[in-house]
């Protein structure tokens, strides 16, 4: 500390910023043990123990938004994962340099665009008229009148959250694995060539277990965050039709929490979903621990 005191000293403001922004509005936590009137003081308020919780985990609506959320979840990281990893390996076997950054930029460019915006092109690929369904229709897959209604059709919204997703990120998720892939050592691919490997098993020996540390770390990392699973795409893409499918815990505590000024029940919804974060990623940790692997802490 002494030979680094310039960092130390550099890092207070942050160290303040994250006690005031993250660790004193913790005190909130206790709105969810109470029936909390925004009219009274903290002090008269009633406490009702575990009575949010209770009603929580007896709700069917919750169960049912728990579903949709750790499902969307698996699916997304599942996917981002595999697409991400796939496609970095893939750009970094492509010998055209020109034609490698027009890949990566067009990749990229969605990242950028506000889920707003995407929302709205994916609502238009996928409507009755869209892109999609006239496609169906040319090849014969679908009669003409009879279009198919996608976001009308609940089973199908997990599919689309996780193409919509897999469209978004894809481009932005292989930044990190395509600089993990250039501090592996040219010199393993040059002795792997002269052996003879061809090119996919040079990806398979050399270039997936010279990443595979950042993969294992990004991988407990996303683990901490399986009851995150968006709240814009879900809000937006929601409707009606598919809200079995599409409402999540976000969601749920919105609209039977907030907009119903229950904010003990939104407290304790966040705070179950913020706990089981927790829990998950120390188990991804340990399990990282056990197996070797690379880990946070």
């Amino acid at each position: 500390m002494v030979q680094q005191r310039a960092l130390a000293v550099m890092t207070v403001p942050f160290f303040i910023w994250l006690v005031i922004f993250k660790y004193v509005p913790l005190w909130g936590w206790t709105i969810a043990f109470q029936d909390y009137k925004p009219a009274r003081g903290y002090l008269d308020q009633t406490w009702v123990g575990f009575q949010h919780f209770t009603f929580l985990f007896g709700d069917e609506r919750f169960l049912r938004v728990l579903r949709n959320t750790l499902a969307m979840s698996s699916i997304n990281l599942i996917l981002g994962f595999v697409t991400a990893i796939t496609l970095a390996l893939l750009l970094n076997e492509l010998r055209n340099v020109a034609f490698k950054r027009t890949v990566q930029t067009i990749s990229y460019l969605p990242h950028f665009i506000s889920w707003v915006v995407a929302a709205s092109i994916i609502q238009t690929t996928l409507a009755p008229d869209g892109i999609i369904n006239q496609l169906l229709s040319w090849t014969g897959l679908v009669d003409k009148g009879n279009e198919i209604l996608f976001l009308g059709i609940p089973e199908y919204f997990w599919g689309i959250f996780g193409a919509g997703s897999v469209w978004k990120d894809i481009g932005w998720n292989t930044i990190v694995y395509l600089a993990a892939i250039t501090t592996i050592d040219p010199a393993q691919y040059e002795a792997a060539e002269i052996d003879g490997a061809s090119r996919f098993k040079r990806m398979i020996y050399i270039t997936l277990p010279g990443i595979k540390s950042v993969v294992v770390v990004l991988l407990i990392m996303n683990i901490g965050y399986l009851l995150e699973s968006g709240f814009e795409p879900q809000y937006l893409l929601g409707n009606g039709m598919n809200v079995d499918y599409s409402e999540n815990i976000d969601i749920f505590v919105l609209k039977y929490g907030i907009a119903q000024s229950n904010f003990s029940l939104s407290i304790a919804a966040g705070m179950f979903k913020t706990v089981v974060s927790f829990i998950l990623l120390f188990f991804a940790n340990h399990i990282a621990k056990r197996a070797g692997e690379a880990r946070l802490f």
